[in-house]
């Protein structure tokens, strides 16, 4: 028990802070050239601000902004200015966190192969003694003693880039423009690349404002779906419509949640929108964002008061259990398949069809709350950890944790239904150990993922994983009453079903025993043995 790490609390994971729709722009020739134009235009000045930001680094301060956005007013307009400023600087803070994550990521690989060098070859890991394994072959070891070299190299970069507040940011994708590089193994022409980057690098994208007009100045929707646009001040001559503005000829209707976003632009709340081009499938989009209001965190009592369903996360399905509030498994296990060996949008499509179905199940189960393992594994797809085990690793990269995570909290917000994160230690070999074989029968196969997820939701619902059992009667008579009464802390093998040792005591008889007596008893011709048949003494014979 010493070595068993120390087990974090369960908790009700909050529900989104935004919602953001799509819907698809049937826009014709003359609407596409304008919105290309005036996408183009806006996204080279969004990259001239981006390398002023960068060029800042730390010193960046709200002064800082305003200059910026005064110099880009004059080329296109106040609130473009202030949608471009504001999207560099997510830009630039996204960066660097990534180079925050990417510094942490270089500590713990190098503190991994130095503590791996240290050891000699072919140790053994001690767990107790915080001791890593040593590296099985003498070339191992040196190959792993240069990569440390390079990596502390790399660290020396980062070290740098990160104290002066340095970051590397490509508008458009850093793979995207390896790619140019590479257009016969992409397989593209020099055409196509050109279209997916100038589509990338495009900006039509405007924040909305409170107390304005359908809750944007920029780029308005109004409730009968029609989209205008405001031109900035050098293309004021493409305007069709008074005071600058573009009128499309395409309507605009959000099928999901277009009830919720028109009460919005009723009320004149503040509306993000963005325009964005598909030169692959020739399709233009418009995506609509707001805020939510902050909800109260669901006590965790509140939200198991009517049972949970324990689910386990895998690769390629999702098993689920239905326990009620004293952690009994209700029902029979449910398992909700996907197939993430496609592309995204195909990845994507499978996890929300896994995931609502999972929604459908909890709703006919009347529970409220949904019991998942909050997960992590980026520290362990590093060879370091798992060795040679190639196959493992890349079960471990190709796990979807963060997005099946991430979408399940956005479906459910609409749902009334809570999400319990709890810690995902030792869930699936105890679950094995107590749940797999006491539930298996012979007409339904357990599976190790589905006791996984009896541990999961037990752990939500404040239950040991493991299985209690009361000790026998000391008599079959009826004062012993119902059988409640747990082993005590120092009885062995409490948590487990009772043993019956042999003995005259629990009259049990091995089975190795009976096997032998059963070959050492001689039959008679009836078959039955004669040491159970009564013994009489003949009489003796009158006469020979």
């Amino acid at each position: 028990m010493g070595r068993l790490r120390e087990l974090a609390a369960s908790f009700v994971v909050p529900g989104p802070a935004g919602v953001a729709v799509r819907d698809r722009l049937r826009v014709s020739d003359a609407d596409a050239a304008v919105l290309t134009e005036v996408g183009v235009f806006l996204g080279s000045l969004a990259s001239g601000d981006l390398a002023e930001r960068s060029r800042q680094g730390l010193a960046h301060d709200a002064t800082g902004r305003a200059v910026r956005k005064r110099a880009l007013t004059g080329k296109s307009s106040a609130r473009w200015a202030g949608s471009i400023t504001k999207a560099t600087h997510d830009q630039w803070a996204l960066a660097r966190r990534g180079q925050a994550a990417h510094l942490s990521r270089l500590r713990g690989q190098i503190a991994s192969i130095e503590a791996r060098l240290a050891r000699p070859l072919g140790a053994k890991a001690d767990r107790g003694a915080g001791l890593a394994r040593g590296y099985a072959l003498r070339g191992e070891w040196h190959a792993k003693s240069r990569r440390l070299h390079t990596l502390k190299d790399r660290l020396v970069v980062v070290e740098a880039d990160w104290a002066a507040g340095r970051v590397h940011v490509v508008r458009g994708g850093k793979r995207l423009a390896n790619t140019r590089h590479q257009l016969t193994a992409a397989g593209l022409s020099e055409q196509q690349w050109r279209q997916r980057w100038q589509a990338e690098r495009m900006f039509l994208a405007a924040d909305g404002e409170s107390g304005k007009r359908f809750g944007n100045e920029t780029i308005r929707i109004t409730d009968t779906g029609k989209l205008t646009l405001k031109l900035p001040a050098p293309l004021a001559h493409l305007a069709n419509a008074p005071h600058g503005r573009y009128v499309l000829d395409a309507t605009v209707r959000f099928r999901h949640r277009g009830q919720e976003w028109r009460d919005r632009i009723t009320a004149n709340r503040a509306v993000a929108y963005r325009i964005h081009h598909d030169p692959v499938r020739g399709r233009w989009y418009v995506t609509a964002s707001w805020q939510r209001a902050a909800v109260p965190v669901l006590p965790l009592e509140a939200a198991l008061a009517r049972g949970v369903v324990g689910v386990d996360m895998n690769d390629d399905h999702l098993a689920a259990w239905h326990l009620d509030v004293h952690g009994n498994p209700v029902g029979a296990p449910q398992r909700f398949f996907y197939d993430l060996t496609n592309s995204a949008e195909h990845r994507d499509a499978q996890i929300r069809h896994a995931l609502s179905r999972l929604l459908h199940h909890t709703r006919r189960c009347g529970a409220a709350a949904i019991a998942i393992e909050d997960l992590d594994f980026t520290d362990s797809t590093s060879r370091e950890k798992h060795g040679r085990n190639k196959r493992f690793r890349r079960l471990i990269s190709r796990f979807p944790t963060a997005k099946l995570t991430a979408r399940l909290v956005s479906m459910v917000a609409e749902q009334d239904i809570a999400i319990v994160a709890v810690d995902p230690a030792y869930t699936s070999g105890w679950g094995a150990q107590h749940w797999q074989k006491p539930l298996a029968t012979p007409a339904r196969t357990i599976s190790r993922h589905d006791a996984a997820s009896i541990a999961v939701g037990r752990r939500a619902l404040g239950y040991p994983i493991r299985r209690r059992t009361t000790p026998l009667p000391a008599h079959q008579s009826d004062v012993q009453g119902h059988r409640t009464v747990q082993a005590r802390p120092e009885a062995r093998r409490r948590e487990e079903t009772r043993p019956h040792p042999p003995g005259p005591r629990t009259r049990c008889v091995p089975p190795e025993v009976e096997r032998k007596r059963e070959t050492s008893l001689p039959k008679t011709v009836r078959g039955s043995a004669t040491e159970q048949q009564s013994w009489q003494q003949d009489s003796l014979p009158l006469s020979v």
